[in-house]
């Protein structure tokens, strides 16, 4: 049986939007996450992160990079009780300066390539899932891949307020 899944950005909706944030250090989680993550979990939605990080391919971040800050993410988590499925990132970005990672891609939203390969690889039901980020292209991409979406500062103010806006509907 599939399962449904609670898609998150990460910046601006996890943590504070540092651009092209290369360095764990200072990253802390923005107010109501852990309780607002806690809230979904218990209602049965696996949380994914599906992230743009365009920094690697304009040469601004490194993938060890990436992982140290996502690892420091996810210990925040844990060390609030929260446990995330899996972390899928799209570091492309046409015209980048890293000629690896400089191209057009599915997986980079708004476009759903990275929340139809998170479902298909983790059993997930895109149908009965939800988005949640603080850019229209993260809604556009909830949306795009089946899931119903939440847009941060206009939908709701946090994940906290996002769960009982979502189930009280």
């Amino acid at each position: 049986m599939k399962r449904p899944a609670l898609f998150l950005d990460r910046d601006g909706t996890l943590i504070r939007n540092e651009p092209y944030r290369d360095t764990p250090r200072g990253m802390t989680l923005l107010p109501h996450v852990a309780r607002g993550l806690k809230a979904w979990t218990k209602s049965g939605f696996v949380p994914v992160i599906v992230t743009n990080q365009s920094g690697i391919a304009r040469g601004l971040l490194t993938r060890k990079g990436l992982e140290l800050i996502h690892a420091r993410l996810l210990k925040l988590l844990k060390s609030r009780g929260v446990k995330v499925e899996a972390i899928y990132v799209c570091p492309h970005l046409p015209g980048g300066k890293v000629r690896r990672y400089a191209r057009r891609c599915a997986c980079r939203k708004p476009k759903p390539g990275l929340l139809r390969r998170a479902a298909r690889e983790l059993g997930l039901d895109l149908r009965n899932s939800v988005t949640i980020g603080d850019s229209p292209r993260d809604v556009e991409a909830g949306r795009k891949a089946g899931t119903r979406a939440v847009l941060l500062g206009r939908d709701a103010r946090d994940l906290l307020d996002a769960f009982r806006r979502f189930h009280s509907a």
